[in-house]
């Protein structure tokens, strides 16, 4: 991602010790995804789970956006093993799973797609995830 100009970011705790975990896990197996996510978690504004703001994309999060060519798409961020991307359900641990977390309505942000193509989406919606579901996914990461 294009350093100079990343939205500001804002991951809550909870995500952000469960995220952590992950990326240090997959630095050997999937270093550029590691390394991006890593580099997301560090300049996050951390926030409490109780206090965050329902329409950042956190784990569980359905949300919207657009791309630069006017495609809408819409789709839920997941751990790795919750990951089906024919029903619109997105790995963290993906390029674009990497890039979505944390920013808000509105946003855009320029990523790197696997074969390097560098695309800007912009988040038009943000669901938060059911309370239920975010305790359950982060056992399973």
């Amino acid at each position: 991602m294009d350093g100079s100009r990343l939205p500001k970011i804002a991951i809550t705790d909870i995500d952000f010790e469960t995220l952590s975990r992950l990326g240090n896990a997959a630095l050997d197996s999937m270093p550029e995804v590691a390394e991006e996510l890593l580099g997301e978690l560090d300049r996050a504004k951390i926030v409490l789970e109780r206090l965050a703001k329902p329409k950042v994309v956190r784990m569980g999060s359905t949300l919207s956006y657009r791309t630069e060519d006017g495609t809408e798409r819409r789709v839920t961020l997941v751990y790795p093993a919750d990951a089906d991307i024919s029903v619109g359900k997105v790995s963290i641990m993906t390029p674009i799973g990497a890039a979505l977390i944390g920013l808000s309505e509105g946003q855009s942000i320029t990523w790197a797609n696997r074969s390097g193509k560098r695309q800007m989406l912009t988040v038009t919606s943000v669901e938060p995830p059911p309370v239920d579901n975010v305790d359950e996914a982060a056992k399973r990461a």
